[in-house]
């Protein structure tokens, strides 16, 4: 969608303040699609609110799947219903809670029955400025993502997607509401709609290193996480994916996880069946760091420390590593330092991410 104001004119109007500018575009772009609803006379268009830090101008918001306020609480109930698992046990909040950063503080996740998966469960925050999702990416939409794990036989535990909408058809709240949202019978390519809204209003920004870097406080971040931001751009190397208003580049690399103890996870690899990208995963977001142990896709590094440690190694050498993983040298008190820094990267935006105080019956 093109913004309705030409970016020429923001340019005049709000002259050299690039931040304000990105924010004006971007609300008048979530605005905009959100005019494209077939059922706009009667749903409340849901005004996204970016905290500072992040780039309004970078949300992916389908043009099929405009936000609105009904569609944002229809979603928040599904991301929170047990009921939406084959033994009424597992909702979506299970794996993605707020007090570990929308993850749920386990190496790998567990599912119906104590099932244990295979990869920790990534952070489910400021994916509105996603396409791809997972760990490997295989999701190319938040909408997609949202109904992946319905059918895992590990997860949720539907044999099909039919088998779980007939279950919700046996509810006459979840019956009205879709009607009402959507203005027809439970589909679930709609209830991934649902969901992505949603989880598109889970945001983290605002944090100590925004106000320090972006905003000009001086004392937003103490001496040591200063010195850490420098080391973060320079000798510690890690914007060369932790990049971005996000600390993402939302691209795909091998750090060498698995090889060194022979449970190598074929990663990237199984979706784009491109060698280059064998044992690869996608770049986390740094945000919210400190509260989102353990790390890595299988969870292996209980804390930071350890991470940091492993990336001062160069990771683990393979024949598929990205060149981009390479020895750092940080002396004990630069890894204390980078440390601090890490720290700072907790914010808000995520709070108001609370179940219901009730289900559809």
């Amino acid at each position: 969608m093109k913004p309705a104001v030409p970016n020429s004119e923001l340019r005049q109007i709000f002259g050299g303040s690039s931040l304000l500018r990105k924010s004006v575009l971007g609300a008048l772009a979530i605005s905009s699609v959100a005019m494209l609803s077939p059922w706009a006379a009667t749903a409340t268009d849901y005004k996204l609110k970016i905290p500072f830090g992040l780039e309004a101008s970078a949300v992916v918001i389908p043009a099929d799947n405009p936000m609105t306020v009904e569609k944002v609480e229809l979603g928040r109930a599904l991301f929170f219903d047990k009921r939406l698992s084959a033994d009424g046990t597992i909702a979506c909040a299970n794996c993605h809670q707020a007090k570990f950063a929308f993850t749920d503080g386990m190496p790998v996740s567990t599912g119906i029955g104590g099932q244990k998966g295979g990869r920790s469960a990534p952070v489910s925050f400021n994916r509105v400025f996603s396409s791809a999702q997972f760990w490997d990416g295989r999701a190319d939409t938040l909408e997609a993502q949202s109904i992946g794990p319905f059918t895992n036989p590990i997860e949720h535990g539907f044999s099909s997607h039919a088998n779980m909408v007939g279950k919700m058809k046996k509810i006459p709240g979840y019956n009205k509401l879709f009607m009402d949202v959507f203005g027809e019978e439970i589909t679930i390519a709609n209830v991934g709609k649902a969901i992505a809204t949603f989880q598109r209003t889970v945001l983290s920004g605002n944090s100590p290193a925004d106000r320090f870097d972006q905003g000009g406080e001086a004392t937003a971040i103490p001496a040591s996480a200063q010195r850490g931001l420098t080391l973060f751009r320079d000798k510690a190397r890690c914007t060369k994916c932790h990049s971005g208003f996000n600390f993402s580049d939302e691209k795909f690399h091998n750090l060498g996880i698995g090889w060194d103890d022979n449970k190598v996870d074929l990663g990237r690899y199984m979706v784009s069946q491109n060698p280059e990208e064998l044992g690869a995963f996608k770049t986390p977001t740094l945000r919210e760091i400190s509260r989102s142990a353990p790390y890595m896709h299988d969870g292996r590094f209980k804390t930071l420390e350890e991470v940091v440690n492993f990336y001062n190694k160069g990771g683990v050498k393979n024949p598929h590593q990205d060149p981009l993983i390479l020895p750092l040298e940080l002396t004990e008190q630069e890894k204390t330092d980078l440390l601090a820094f890490l720290r700072t990267l907790n914010g808000e935006g995520w709070q108001q991410a609370t179940e219901p105080k009730s289900f559809p019956q």
